[in-house]
C-alpha cells in the first residue's frame, strides 16, 4: 500500500471514529429527551408500556438521519482542525499531495454519506415511522386501569369521560358516572354505585353495580335501571393520532402524488394524502428527503477550507471560526428553505438547483484558491 493510500485511509477513520462516537451521543441524548415526551403515550392515553418503548425505540432512525449533517460537519471541521494544530496536515502536502486531492478525497466521502441519508430518509425512516404509528393504532388501551383515580375526569380514549367519586386500594370503585358521546345528537349517562375493571382475554369490561342508564337522542331522553351490567370498554380507540402522517408514508406514493400534480397536472385524487391542501406539505417532505442531503457537499467544502490558510495574519486568527459559522448558519439556511418549499412550480426549481450551485460556487472558489495565491 503506498503512502498516500496510507495518509487517506488514517485520515477517513479519524472522521469516521468521531462521526460515529458524535452520532451515537448526540442521537441518544435527544432520543433521552423524546422519550421522556412520548410519556403522554402512558400517562394520558392509557397505552401500554410495551407500545411505549417500541414506538420511541422506533423513532431512532429519524433522529439519526436529522444529524447526520451536522455530525459530519463537526467530524470533519474537528478532524481538520486537529491535523493543522498538530502540523499532522503537512505529512500530506510533504508527500506530495495535492489540496485539490485532499478535498476531492473528502468529497468521496461526502458522497458516501449522502447516501447514507438517502437510504435512511426513503427508505428506513418513513418504514420505521409507519411502524410506530401502526403499533399505536394496534395497541389496547391496556394501561386504562391504572389511570383510573378518584375525583378526576379521565377521558384518555375518544367519546368518553369517566368521573370516579372514590377509589378503594382493592380496584373497587364507589358512585361512578361516565358520559359516552355516540354522535352529534346522541349521547349516554351512565351512573353506578359501584363498579371494578376486569379483564376478559384481551378485553377489559368495567363492571357497574346498582346503577342507571339515560339514553339522549335529539333532546329526548328515556331511562334503563341495572342491577349489574358489564360495560365493553375495548370498543373504545385511543386519543392518540393513529392516522398515517405524510413523513410516514412511503416515498413512492409521494412521487407518484408529485407526478400527478407537477407533471400530468391532474386533480385527481391519488390517497387521502395527494391533494391541493396536502400538495405542499408533500413537496417539503420530498425535498427534505432527497434535496437536503446534497448540502453535505456544501458543509464539507467549507469544513475543509481550513486548509486554505488566509496570508493576511489578523484575518487568520478568525478563519477557523469564521467557517465554523458558517458551516452552522447553512445548515440553518437549508432547514428554513424547507418551509418555502410548495409555493409554486419555479421556486421549486431554484430551490432544487440551489444547493447544486452553492457547491459549485465553493468548488470553483476553493480550486482557484489552491491554484492561485490571494492575499486575504
Amino acid at each position: 500500500i503506498s503512502m498516500d493510500k496510507l495518509l487517506f485511509r488514517k485520515f477517513f477513520y479519524d472522521v469516521l471514529i468521531f462521526f460515529f462516537i458524535s452520532s451515537l451521543c448526540i442521537t441518544v441524548i435527544i432520543w433521552i429527551v423524546q422519550a421522556v415526551n412520548y410519556l403522554d403515550i402512558v400517562s394520558e392515553d392509557g397505552h401500554g408500556l410495551k407500545t411505549y418503548f417500541i414506538y420511541t425505540f422506533l423513532s431512532l432512525p429519524k433522529i439519526f438521519s436529522r444529524t447526520i449533517i451536522f455530525v459530519l460537519f463537526i467530524s470533519i471541521f474537528y478532524t481538520l482542525n486537529k491535523y493543522d494544530s498538530t502540523n499532522e496536515i503537512l505529512i500530506f502536502w510533504n508527500n506530495g499531495i495535492k489540496k485539490i486531492i485532499f478535498i476531492n478525497f473528502i468529497l468521496k466521502i461526502s458522497i458516501i454519506f449522502i447516501i447514507i441519508q438517502l437510504l435512511f430518509n426513503l427508505y428506513i425512516v418513513p418504514k420505521s415511522q409507519n411502524l410506530g404509528r401502526a403499533q399505536i393504532k394496534e395497541s389496547k388501551i391496556d394501561f386504562l386501569p391504572k389511570l383510573i383515580s378518584e375525583k378526576k375526569f379521565i377521558d384518555v380514549v375518544k367519546n368518553l369521560t369517566i368521573f370516579v367519586e372514590e377509589y378503594e386500594n382493592n380496584g373497587k370503585f364507589n358512585k361512578i358516572y361516565m358520559k359516552e358521546l355516540i354522535d352529534n345528537d346522541v349521547s349516554k349517562i351512565i351512573s353506578a354505585n359501584s363498579g371494578k375493571i376486569i379483564k376478559v382475554g384481551n378485553k377489559f369490561f368495567l363492571r357497574l353495580n346498582d346503577g342507571g342508564i339515560t339514553n339522549i337522542e335529539n333532546n329526548n331522553t328515556y331511562n334503563v335501571k341495572f342491577k349489574m351490567t358489564d360495560y365493553d370498554l375495548s370498543k373504545f380507540s385511543t386519543k392518540t393520532v393513529t392516522v398515517r402522517k405524510i413523513q410516514e408514508t412511503d416515498s413512492s406514493i409521494l412521487i407518484n402524488c408529485l407526478k400527478k400534480n407537477y407533471v400530468f397536472h391532474s386533480n385527481i385524487q391519488y390517497d387521502e394524502f395527494c391533494n391541493e391542501t396536502s400538495i405542499e406539505q408533500i413537496a417539503q417532505e420530498m425535498f427534505k428527503r432527497l434535496g437536503m442531503p446534497f448540502y453535505i457537499l456544501v458543509i464539507s467544502l467549507v469544513a475543509t477550507s481550513i486548509i486554505l490558510k488566509p496570508k493576511n495574519i489578523n484575518w487568520s486568527r478568525f478563519y477557523k471560526t469564521y467557517l465554523f459559522v458558517l458551516g452552522v448558519i447553512i445548515i440553518i439556511v437549508s432547514q428554513i428553505i424547507i418551509n418555502l418549499y410548495g409555493k409554486s412550480f419555479s421556486l421549486d426549481i431554484y430551490l432544487s438547483t440551489l444547493p447544486f450551485l452553492t457547491i459549485l460556487f465553493f468548488y470553483f472558489y476553493i480550486y482557484l484558491k489552491t491554484k492561485f495565491t490571494f492575499n486575504i
